[in-house]
């Protein structure tokens, strides 16, 4: 996958920064699914196994296959509970590693914006499912201000750094979800917005979270001098929403495309 691939060499950072989020959003997701118990579900660019685990939660699996091409990621995964009942293995979005028709359900949470050719992706994932099964999946909305790290990137920004979006972004836009789809000619393509509450107990919580992955956007904070950081984190200070008791709390979204293979 694209982008920058030593974003997801630490799991556990990662995980900080994102897991409780996407457990959140994964969670209205899966229930816009819908899908039956008794199936068989692939999860796509799986990550530290958030999504996966959430499969186990809430969708009463027959089985969970889950593929990620980042080896560190998928070694984290396997120190999870989920891994008791998961096949994490290392593999392509572009190239999975199945036959054809052996999945019910194939999802891809929170990753088409780092796949190189997105329109292979999904037509893999239409592949290795079986006709009448389902492919869904959701990205957070990053050109519509929707990203979880919205608030530190304009926080860079006020101080005259630009944070150029990373060129895969384009792809989390809803039209061009929906286009990838329907492209691939699968059938009821239908998209959703999913919006989540990102809540921190105080400022620590928020800047040690936010800001231990090195990603796009981290990465600015971490060639900045020291007098330049305690500027950024005054200005958050400032203009984070914040209650009384120091709890921050604000609103992020993510795009979401579910349809089916024909029959």
């Amino acid at each position: 996958m694209a982008d920058n691939p030593s974003f997801f060499t630490d799991g556990e950072a990662y995980d900080r920064l994102m897991g409780r989020w996407s457990r959140v959003a994964g969670a209205v997701f899966l229930d816009w699914l819908s899908m039956p118990p008794g199936l068989r579900w692939l999860d796509v660019g799986c990550g530290t196994g958030v999504f996966a685990q959430l499969v186990l939660d809430r969708c009463g699996p027959r089985d969970v296959s889950a593929v990620d091409p980042a080896a560190e990621q998928i070694a984290y995964a396997r120190t999870k509970p989920a891994a008791k009942r998961v096949n994490f293995r290392v593999g392509d979005a572009q190239a999975l590693p199945f036959a054809d028709g052996e999945f019910d359900v194939a999802a891809m949470a929170l990753v088409i914006t780092f796949v190189p050719n997105p329109a292979q992706a999904v037509a893999e994932m239409k592949r290795v499912v079986k006709p009448g099964g389902m492919l869904g999946t959701y990205m957070w909305d990053f050109l519509g201000r929707g990203f979880t790290q919205q608030p530190l990137r304009e926080a860079i920004e006020a101080m005259g750094i630009e944070v150029p979006a990373m060129p895969g972004h384009f792809n989390s836009r809803l039209d061009n979800l929906m286009n990838f789809f329907e492209a691939a000619g699968l059938d009821q393509v239908a998209t959703r917005t999913i919006e989540v509450e990102v809540s921190y107990a105080d400022f620590d919580d928020y800047w040690g979270a936010e800001t231990g992955l090195p990603n796009y956007i981290v990465q600015h904070v971490r060639k900045m001098t020291g007098p330049d950081v305690e500027r950024l984190k005054t200005y958050l200070r400032q203009h984070l929403p914040t209650d009384r008791s120091g709890r921050i709390a604000y609103k992020a979204k993510a795009n979401a495309v579910k349809g089916r293979v024909p029959e």
